[in-house]
Formats: structure tokens, C-alpha cells, sequence
């Protein structure tokens, strides 16, 4: 900050103007020649002297005064340097930091572009990407703290934490320190750290009984991975339920996530979990004691992971969509006709994807578990909660009895339910046998155990439209084969 300065009308300089500091010295400089289009070198920098030449100025520090003195100056500088065009030599990374704090603060992920674009504004220079790179790390670190601060803060914040809302979990994993080959006594550094906010815990209690679990890795000062799980709620809400930042994707770190998991957040059994195919994450399952095995966990591969590896193998882009669509697949019968043209392609193609356990990439044959969700690409994490508890409440005092995502399904089903005939009725086992008209395709509905030939009945538990019908024709209540997890209260 400056000293108080005489107030002179043309922005000069004046022989006797103080100043509280070196720096505030070098930044007034500084923002004169920025401002006037004007530059200077530096003759003679000491700790007690300051002395700039072509325009002409010795500040010098005085000791009674405790302040630094402007002692000569030549005046109004009004050489100008044809290299001043673009960019400024002193208009330096530290210079424009400060200068752009205010806007770092308000947005920390404010682009490099839109610095680039407020520096031209205040300073009529168009400085570099790289300068503007710095400027903007600078101001970072300037208002948030360093990496070395976050990283040391991290225990205070996940303290916080715990402190303010209620029984959050957090679980960390140290290891000693070395400097060198030599153990530095008393230091702990962070291994691994695994967390979920009581929100998300209490949330999962309400979504479909599915998971989805993924890793990135992390590129900045500190390396490692972050691994994310989440869910889904009956109105298509993504909902991250738990967090982890570990060494890498190592069966040790997954085993560590997973466990946590499992103990504090997926406490419920018949889960179906979907991961990609990586050999760590199959380790860590093994070791896991069963808890994500079958029957309290059925394990599937995202089909995006196998389509990506099938590419891989053998470079054949035309079939990217039928492997896809082989996942995807409700029916049996889909599956075998999806396969079988897959296979006249070549039968190195299905030999390949027989090495994979059908019942752990194919929806016909998941048992259900995967209630239609065939990828990990849950990574849009939606504003959740407070927001959504608002809506939801909204729509239950409007009357809507499902979510707004299942209602217009259910409504459709109903309309095309009016097509189909029933043609046979097992009353005891309540069994269908039913016709769409005017295809005359024939299917077979099994309200007991929730099962539809047309394969949606058992995988999104919601009412096909082959259900209503069968229910219009007994005048069943077809909102008792709609899953409770699409009801407004659960949403």
C-alpha cells in the first residue's frame, strides 16, 4: 500500500512523494509505464536505493522517516517504445494477479480466455496465454491458499465437517514420512482418504438398489485418483453417494473404497454394482469376503468398457452399435438375434465376447439387478437434495402420486395398452397370455413374478403396457406393479 501521496492533477511522479515500502514503490512504477504506454529499465536496485533509467527516478529509502523518498526525477516521461504494442514487459504475472483477483474470487474456473479479454480491457495489452496461466495460479493460491496450505488443511476441513452436519463418515489412511531413505520421526502423511456426507448416505436408502463406480486421475501438484460411486433415484436424479482419494487405481485402493462402501453407505444386500473391467477392481471384489458377491451384490461390467476394449482388439468401428445393442438386449430372444448377427460377422468377434460371463454385460440375463443401467457414465452429478426435497414435496401436495420421468412412461404404456387382447388367463398362478393387435405378436405376463416377454416389465419395474392390460382385464391395480422407488415420497 502507498503512503499518503500528494494529490497531483497529471498522475507524475514528484520529487519528495513517499512511499510506506519497496513494493509499493516498484508497483507504482510499474502501473505508471503499463498505463502510459512507456517503459524503463532498472540502473541500480538496492536494499536501501531504487534507481530507474532512460526516464529518471532514484527513490531512496529513509531511515528517520521510515518510508521511501522519491530524491530525483527528471519529469514527465515522454520517450515511448515501439515494442509496446501487444504486451508489456512489466506487466508481469504478479502484476496481473492482482489484478484479477477480484474475478478469481467470485469464479476460481473462470477461463484463461476471459482473463486474456478483462486484462485487455483494464490494460489495453493482449498479454500471452502462458503469463495469463501464471497470473491466474498466482491469484489462486493468493486468495484460496497453496497447494502445500490445502493440502495441509484437509484433516481441519473433513473435521469441520463431521462437526457440522450429523453422522457423516470419513476415513483416512496415513503413512510415515522419509526424507530420503531416512524416516523422519513424528510425521504422518496422507495414503488414502474415503468420505460421504450423511445426505447422500441417507439418499441412497430411497434410489434404485444399483451402483456405479468410476475413477479419474488427478493431474495437478498431487497425483492420485479420485473414485466416485453413485446411484440413481426413481425421477432419474444422479445421486453421488461416496468419495475417495487414494494413491491410484490399485486393487489396494479400490479394496480400501469398496470395503468403506460396503460398511458405511451400501449397507443393504442385492445390489447390482457396475464398474469397468479393470483387473484392480476384480482383486478387490475377491477379497472383499463375499460382500460383493452374489446374493448381496451382482457384479456388471459397463457395456461401453467391453465396446471400447472390442474396438481395441479388433479395430472394427461398424460393430461399435451391435455390440452395444448385444447389452442392451431385454429379451433372450433379442440377445440370441443381436449375437448371431454378430457372429456371421465373424466368429473371432462373439469367441472374444464369450470370455465375458453373459450375465455380467447383457441385460437379458442379469436377473434384474442392473434396472436398465448398462454404463458408468453417471458422472453429471446433478444439484441434488435440498432443491429436489423442495419439487418433490411440491408435486406430492399437487396429487402426482410417481415421478414425473415414470408418469409419462406409465401413460403411454396405458394408451397402447387399449391394442392388446388378452387370449389366456391362469388365474391361480396369474399368468397371460396376451395379443398386440394388429400385429398379433404374443407374449406372456407373469404378474406374480413381475415378468414380461417384452423383457421392461423386470428390468425398469414399471408397469409395460402389456401389464395394464392384464390388469384392465381382471380390474387389477396396476400402480401395485410400479416399483415403490418411482413414488413421489421416495423421489
Amino acid at each position: 500500500m502507498y503512503a499518503t501521496l500528494p494529490v497531483v492533477a497529471d498522475g507524475e511522479f514528484t520529487v519528495g512523494m513517499e512511499f510506506s515500502s519497496r513494493e509499493a514503490v516498484i508497483k507504482a512504477m510499474k502501473d505508471y509505464t503499463i498505463h502510459r504506454g512507456v517503459d524503463y529499465r532498472v540502473y541500480e536496485s538496492e536494499p536501501t536505493t531504487f534507481y530507474a533509467k532512460c526516464w529518471l527516478i532514484r527513490v531512496t529509502k529513509m531511515q528517520k522517516k521510515y518510508c521511501w523518498e522519491i530524491r530525483r526525477y527528471n519529469g514527465n516521461h515522454t520517450c515511448t517504445r515501439s515494442t509496446i504494442s501487444q504486451d508489456h514487459s512489466k506487466l508481469d504475472s504478479k502484476t496481473v494477479a492482482e489484478a484479477i483477483k477480484p474475478f478469481v474470487e467470485v469464479d476460481p474456473s473462470i477461463k484463461v480466455k476471459s482473463v486474456i479479454a478483462e486484462v485487455q480491457s483494464e490494460f489495453n495489452y493482449t498479454i500471452s496465454y502462458r503469463k495469463t496461466w501464471l497470473a491466474k495460479q498466482k491469484a489462486v493460491e493468493s486468495i484460496f491458499g497453496g497447494w502445500k496450505a490445502s493440502y495441509e488443511a484437509l484433516p481441519i476441513w473433513f473435521e469441520a465437517m463431521c462437526h457440522k452436519e450429523p453422522s457423516p463418515v470419513v476415513h483416512f489412511e496415513t503413512m510415515p514420512a522419509y526424507k530420503g531413505d531416512d524416516l523422519v520421526p513424528d510425521i504422518r502423511v496422507l495414503h488414502r482418504v474415503f468420505w460421504s456426507y450423511y445426505l447422500c448416505i441417507r439418499a441412497f436408502r430411497h434410489c434404485k438398489p444399483v451402483v456405479q463406480v468410476d475413477g479419474t486421475h488427478l493431474y495437478e501438484k498431487y497425483k492420485g485418483c479420485l473414485l466416485v460411486a453413485v446411484s440413481q433415484d426413481g425421477n432419474n436424479n444422479i445421486v453421488p453417494i461416496a468419495f475417495a482419494i487414494v494413491e491410484g487405481e490399485t486393487s489396494d485402493a479400490w479394496y480400501f473404497f469398496l470395503s468403506n462402501l460396503r460398511q458405511h453407505v451400501v449397507t443393504r444386500d442385492g445390489v447390482g454394482f457396475i464398474s469397468d473391467r479393470h483387473d484392480s477392481i476384480r482383486s478387490a471384489i475377491d477379497w472383499s469376503n463375499g460382500t460383493w458377491s452374489p446374493p448381496r451384490a451382482f457384479h456388471m461390467f459397463c457395456i461401453r468398457h467391453i465396446e471400447s476394449n472390442f474396438l481395441r482388439k479388433f479395430e472394427a468401428p461398424y460393430l461399435q452399435k451391435l455390440i452395444v445393442n448385444i447389452g442392451y438386449s431385454r429379451t433372450i430372444r433379442e440377445y440370441q438375434m443381436r449375437y448371431e448377427r454378430l457372429k456371421e460377422r465373424g466368429e473371432a468377434y462373439t469367441n472374444w465376447l464369450d470370455r465375458i460371463p453373459r450375465e455380467q454385460y447383457a441385460l437379458a440375463f442379469d436377473g434384474g439387478y442392473l434396472w436398465g443401467h448398462m454404463t458408468t457414465n453417471l458422472v453429471e452429478l446433478n444439484e441434488l437434495f435440498t432443491r429436489k426435497r423442495v419439487e418433490a414435496e411440491a408435486r406430492i401436495n399437487a396429487g402426482l402420486v410417481f415421478s414425473e420421468m415414470v408418469t409419462s412412461k406409465l401413460h403411454a404404456n396405458q394408451r397402447a395398452s387399449k391394442n392388446i387382447q388378452i387370449s389366456c388367463f391362469d388365474r391361480e398362478n396369474e399368468v397371460f397370455e396376451v395379443h398386440e393387435m394388429p400385429s398379433g405378436v404374443e407374449y406372456a405376463v407373469n404378474l406374480r413374478q413381475y415378468r414380461c416377454d417384452c423383457g421392461k416389465f423386470q428390468v425398469d419395474r414399471i408397469s409395460c403396457r402389456q401389464v395394464f392390460a392384464c390388469c384392465a382385464n381382471q380390474r387389477l391395480d396396476w400402480q401395485v406393479y410400479v416399483h415403490d422407488v418411482y413414488k413421489m415420497d421416495e423421489v
